[in-house]
């Protein structure tokens, strides 16, 4: 028996990193899967964003475990793509309980062409993202009236403001992972008379291809005070996805049930540091 049975969480940035880890792991406690991922770039995102076939994988994964996924390509940008794709999940897989508000974008680079574009995007995607993915499950969750679980992707940068260099990505990441745990703590009250639970995860550096790429590490060899100041008190260089998800399953499971409105970090001491 998993911790999830008959659950059905929706996911967004589930492509690739926590989200397909945490869509892999919650299948794996018996949850289905509702996975949303815009499989694209945006413009002023210098690595390589996701593509179609990251989200191919997630849903093997997703199969793999014996459960059910119902993968669309959405940008959390836009509330009605968002309100669409779980119209869909719940008229398939007939629910949602757990929502990942995951989808994220941190457009570090070694030089930015427009700052300000950075930090809208920054912006719509981690903040004004996280906003349309929560209001897209709420009222089903609520109208179900059994409770549920919803979990915000926020960062250390939503704690500390440790490695700011005045760029629109390092400003706008700060400012949206900031806000999302006032979001999380309005959602909180608005959402505890229905038994539905709200917090937020705050990683430090993951090792996933958002910090793993050639532009990040141009910027780190370029600034070279950037490493030091984003580095953890334990001696690792960055943890794992699943080591997120771990942490995701025990905020959203019966293990978990009474807590909520928290910042739980996963940061190798990064934030006490």
């Amino acid at each position: 028996m998993g911790k999830l049975d008959g659950k059905v969480a929706f996911i967004t940035g589930a492509a690739r990193g926590i989200g397909r880890s945490s869509a892999a792991l919650l299948a794996q406690e018996g949850a289905d899967i509702i996975a949303v991922d815009l499989c694209s770039q945006v413009g002023s995102v210098k690595y390589q964003m996701a593509i179609p076939d990251d989200l191919v994988e997630t849903a093997r994964l997703v199969d793999a475990a014996g459960r059910r996924i119902v993968a669309c390509e959405a940008d959390v940008r836009d509330p009605d793509a968002l309100d669409a794709a779980v119209a869909k999940g719940v008229a398939e897989l007939g629910r949602v309980d757990i929502v990942l508000a995951n989808a994220g974008i941190a457009p570090t680079a070694l030089v930015e062409e427009d700052p300000i574009r950075v930090f809208q995007d920054t912006i719509a995607v981690n903040l004004f993202g996280v906003r349309h993915t929560v209001h897209a499950a709420a009222q089903t969750m609520i109208d179900q009236g059994v409770g549920g679980a919803i979990v915000i992707t926020s960062s250390t940068m939503g704690l500390a403001g440790r490695g700011g260099n005045g760029s629109g990505a390092k400003e706008g990441y700060a400012a949206a992972k900031h806000g999302v745990v006032g979001l999380m703590r309005s959602y909180a009250h608005w959402l505890a008379p229905h038994n539905i639970r709200v917090n937020t995860v705050h990683p430090t550096g993951v090792n996933t291809p958002m910090i793993r790429n050639d532009v990040i590490r141009e910027a780190a060899a370029a600034l070279p005070g950037m490493a030091g100041a984003m580095s953890n008190l334990m001696p690792v260089d960055a943890v794992e996805a699943e080591d997120v998800s771990n942490a995701i399953l025990f905020l959203v499971s019966d293990m978990g049930r009474y807590v909520t409105g928290v910042t739980l970090p996963v940061d190798a001491g990064f934030v006490i540091k």
